[in-house]
């Protein structure tokens, strides 16, 4: 009995040796498995890459998805897979396929290509939905089992069941039952079963849903003869379409919504001076391309840091644009008063002026920004309808803007000022109030919105010399439609024309949705010469 005992205690301490020595050096079947990859050829590798599969599992998947693309090699001085992609004419990055890991000491010399073809590609593509589907986060498991909507075959069919044993996110269950009904429409005999399977799958809004439908309406391309199963088809697609088309309705509104929150940002500031001022600021949109260099020097100066950088671009922005435009203000905008046309073209030299100092300072070639994580990405409301992260949040931005300057024009002593010298300036200038005073305060606060508006933009589009350029001239049909110094007017002048835009753009093309926009402004100013909602006072007129 001692002696049984003696052995079993040895047995149990050598197994417990072994365990932690694999747990300290790492699985050596997975280094094994990679290096008969890079030896191997095409048919060995599809063994090969099943054995990943199963030892390695999510582990896998950078690996998987380099080999996919066509990017994976194999280092021989390391031993060691890496990606390999082009940064450049000639530079190359390197990275670690499995960790990711930058690395520096790569030779292009010493690399062995890993070849695919298309059933190696086929496989990886199984593979990587298998690995997604059964051990991914929600989101992965989610587009895993919509990925395999596109082609509803045996195998699918088995990882979908197999999957639905496990799962228990609902999203990502009926995504499965999705695809398990449309196997079941095309292969299943019974009537009941088919139109069972035709009214779950009416419920979704996937695409490959809509045209496995199609093919069993009476017109479809499967030659359906049972009239019932053809109707509930033709009914089902009838639906689908009809939801569909309102989603996209909802999806191009508040991408309207979206595009009028830049609009409003672009020309409230313009609006603030020409309102008071009476200024046609033609530099306006060169303070949006401050505010979005400001943004990409700061993000330069922070390079680890960017979700924090954004938050300290916004006071940054505000302050050099509105720095810049008291500046402008007292150099040369306050010598020009009561000569409008001088004044245009004196902002439009200004204008030349900053561009080129961008240029020079910059270079001419558009820098780009890099969005924090959370504002990457979307929020999935449905198949059809989506909404980017950045767009909510110039949206919910826009909305805090305006709330401040409400405020700041409301109920505090620079705006009652402002509102006093906009209603009649002699009579503001008699009761005692410093108009000059007031008029640079006003130019550097429009100038500061319109730079905050500059890091806005700077996460929608690439920043270059000519940002600006791109929105001055939408920024005074905004002032115009809406009517000049009024902050109401301001914002149904910019969600309403963007929203417009949104509609009109896809069926007539940018070029010509600008000229209809432009004569509708021409006919309007015949009719409303001050707006939508004009400014009130003695000396209004």
């Amino acid at each position: 009995m001692s002696r049984t005992f003696s052995r079993l205690s040895l047995f149990l301490a050598l197994l417990w040796m072994s365990v932690t020595d694999a747990a300290e050096s790492g699985d050596p079947s997975i280094d094994s498995l990679l290096q008969d990859l890079a030896q191997a050829n095409l048919m060995e590798k599809v063994s090969i890459l099943e054995q990943l599969e199963t030892s390695g599992g999510r582990d896998m998947l950078p690996l998987f998805q380099t080999m996919l693309q066509g990017d994976l090699y194999f280092d021989e001085a390391s031993g060691r897979m890496v990606r390999l992609v082009e940064d450049g004419e000639d530079a190359m990055t390197a990275t670690d396929a499995l960790t990711g890991e930058s690395l520096e000491s790569v030779v292009e010399d010493q690399v062995v290509d890993i070849r695919v073809n298309n059933l190696l590609r086929m496989r990886l593509t199984e593979s990587i939905a298998r690995v997604e589907l059964m051990e991914g986060d929600v989101s992965q498991r989610r587009e895993a089992a919509r990925s395999m909507l596109d082609d509803i075959n045996g195998r699918s069919v088995n990882l979908l069941r197999e999957a639905r044993e496990s799962e228990t996110q609902e999203s990502v269950l009926k995504i499965i039952n999705t695809g398990l009904a449309m196997h079941r429409l095309t292969l299943a005999d019974d009537r009941q079963e088919r139109l069972d399977a035709i009214a779950l799958l009416e419920q979704r809004l996937e695409r490959p849903v809509l045209n496995l439908l199609e093919r069993y309406t009476p017109d479809g391309s499967a030659g359906e003869t049972d009239t019932a199963v053809a109707g509930a088809a033709a009914e089902a697609v009838e639906n689908i379409e009809r939801r569909s088309r309102f989603y996209r309705f909802i999806e191009q509104l508040l991408f309207g919504l979206s595009l009028g929150s830049v609009l409003f940002l672009a020309a409230v500031g313009l609006s603030v001076t020409f309102g008071v001022m009476g200024v046609i600021n033609m530099a306006h949109g060169e303070m949006l391309m401050l505010g979005a260099y400001t943004t990409y020097v700061i993000q330069q100066a922070m390079p680890g840091l960017i979700a924090h950088s954004l938050w300290l671009a916004i006071p940054a922005a505000f302050l050099v644009a509105a720095s810049v435009g008291i500046l402008i203000q007292r150099l040369v905008i306050r010598h020009l008063n009561g000569r409008p046309l001088e004044t245009l073209l004196a902002t439009f030299g200004i204008s030349l002026i900053l561009q080129q100092t961008v240029r020079v300072v910059f270079s001419p070639l558009n820098q780009r920004v890099v969005s924090p994580e959370w504002m990457s990405g979307s929020i999935e409301i449905n198949p059809v309808l989506s909404l980017t992260n950045n767009r909510l949040f110039i949206f919910f931005f826009a909305l805090i803007i305006l709330a401040l300057l409400m405020f700041i024009l409301k109920k505090t002593s620079l705006g009652l000022n402002v509102r006093a010298v906009s209603q009649n300036r002699n009579m503001a200038k008699a009761m005692g109030i410093r108009t000059e005073w007031v008029d640079a305060m006003t130019f550097g606060l429009g100038s500061g919105i319109a730079g905050i508006g500059g890091v806005a933009l700077s996460q929608l589009t690439n920043v270059g010399p000519n940002l600006g350029q791109a929105y001055i001239v939408d920024s005074f049909m905004v002032v115009v439609f809406g009517g000049a110094g009024n902050l109401l007017g301001t914002v149904v002048g910019a969600f309403s024309l963007g929203t417009a835009r949104m509609f009109i753009e896809p069926s007539m093309g940018a070029v010509l949705a600008n000229i209809l926009f432009l004569l509708f402004i021409i006919v309007f100013i015949q009719f409303r010469p001050k707006g939508l909602f004009p400014q009130r006072g003695r000396a209004a007129e």
